[in-house]
């Protein structure tokens, strides 16, 4: 597949997050609540967490943003479900890498959250993109 084609392909797996988010919405009550913004583009979420005995079985988020910060958010609430939080602190530090465009581990199939690799070219939105997993680094320590 050439370079265009596999852009073009990553591009439309981000709109499609976009537009069709998964796990938008809110946990009850009992569930762990962050909300944090992104004050230089006005990007902002909030994510409710339930973990149970150290393993995240339900993540929601809401707010609003460009479409690389809620499809990111979509991507990550996805990707930590099931997860033991430590895998999910792992997961984050491995899109932050990404983000950077450092080395990181392929130890996880990251899924849909590669179609964000290219974010790292555009110093701007990197905040974008990571706002959502900052937010649940936070949730989960």
């Amino acid at each position: 597949m050439s370079f265009n084609n596999l852009d073009q392909l990553y591009r439309s797996v981000i709109m499609d997050h976009y537009k069709n988010p998964r796990n938008k919405g809110s946990l009850d009550e009992n569930a762990v609540t962050i909300d944090m913004n992104n004050p230089t583009c006005g990007d902002r979420i909030h994510l409710t967490l339930k973990v149970t005995d150290g393993v995240v079985e339900d993540a929601k988020f809401d707010g609003e943003g460009c479409s690389i910060s809620m499809s990111s958010a979509s991507m990550m609430t996805q990707l930590i479900k099931g997860k033991k939080v430590e895998e999910a602190i792992e997961l984050s530090d491995i899109f932050s890498k990404m983000m950077m465009g450092e080395e990181y581990s392929d130890k996880y199939d990251l899924e849909d959250v590669e179609a964000l690799q290219g974010v790292s070219q555009f110093p701007a939105r990197i905040k974008c993109a990571t706002l959502a997993w900052k937010a649940m680094e936070k949730g989960v320590k």
